[in-house]
């Protein structure tokens, strides 16, 4: 059964995966669907309080609290999937590199990854952001410098696992090219895998950038980003705490949105923690129906 029926079962799965489509739809289509100008500065609604017109009312400048949340999405998630994108592709190419061709060329881009991944992961990223400064565009380039090493380690391993497989072995056998075994077996086998690993850093990677706008290392105004506008409302969080509950509820439901996708392809594609799942159901359904007949 493919990953896909198998998470068209899942209602968590559902559930998340049509939280997510709504929030990527609402960021590409920000323009179009914004209520008002996220950047237009109106001083006489300075804290005004929700209206017909800014239904989450309007911050320390007058802008539009809804109207940036929906632009946030961008530099919030749709960048970070960006960057995401980028560190499993180079990490993809030197995890299959490693894992396929093993020996010399194994051991010269692992200990070119345990370099990198011996420096800690937020320090380095301060680092990098302190000496090219601030900015959207020097946080994506430090997460796929400290992310890569970490994807290469992860798919070297499952594709040492599936190098050994009999169709590779035969396929290497009977003379077929490097290139094409790795595009038509090596790369399906280990895409699950690489779609577990990958959903799962999204995850950090979304509250990382929220966290370093949040100390005003990340996103630099006027752009809207959620963690962002959490630091701008930290002014007021007592008199005025909703101003902080827009942008923290959209981290939180984005961030559970996709922890849950992740579990459910773990699920999905683990054969024992889909066992496991089934017989928790069946043992829930013997549960509900036992207690109705004694009702």
């Amino acid at each position: 059964m493919s990953l896909w029926n198998q998470l068209s079962k899942d209602k968590w799965a559902v559930a998340s995966m049509s939280v997510i489509g709504v929030i990527l739809l609402a960021g590409v289509l920000a323009p179009w669907i914004a209520p008002n100008d996220p950047y237009a500065v109106q001083m006489r609604l300075r804290f005004a309080s929700p209206s017909w017109e800014y239904w989450l009312g309007n911050d320390h400048l007058g802008r539009c609290i809804l109207s940036r949340i929906i632009y946030g999405i961008r530099h919030s998630i749709l960048w970070v999937l960006a960057a995401l994108a980028a560190s499993v592709l180079i990490g993809a190419l030197i995890g299959f590199a490693a894992g396929y061709f093993r020996g010399r060329t194994d051991a010269v881009l692992m200990r070119i990854c345990d370099v990198m991944l011996s420096f800690p992961g937020y320090v380095m990223m301060l680092a990098i952001v302190g000496i090219l400064g601030p900015g959207l565009e020097n946080i994506l380039l430090a997460f796929i410098v400290m992310k890569w090493a970490w994807f290469a380690r992860v798919i070297r391993t499952s594709v040492m696992q599936y190098a050994e497989m009999d169709y590779v072995r035969f396929a290497k056998a009977v003379g077929i090219r490097h290139r094409t075994i790795l595009i038509r077996h090596m790369l399906p086998a280990a895409l699950p895998d690489i779609a577990v690993i990958a959903s799962g850093s999204i995850c950090s990677m979304i509250l990382q950038v929220s966290g370093l706008s949040f100390l005003s290392l990340g996103i630099q105004a006027p752009y809207a980003e959620w963690g962002m506008m959490l630091n701008e409302a930290r002014a007021v969080m007592f008199s005025r705490p909703e101003l902080m509950l827009a942008p923290g509820l959209a981290i939180v439901i984005s961030v559970m949105a996709f922890n849950f996708l992740a579990d459910s392809i773990q699920v999905a594609l683990d054969p024992k923690l889909r066992t496991k799942s089934a017989r928790r159901r069946t043992k829930e359904a013997e549960n509900k129906a036992y207690e109705y007949v004694r009702g």
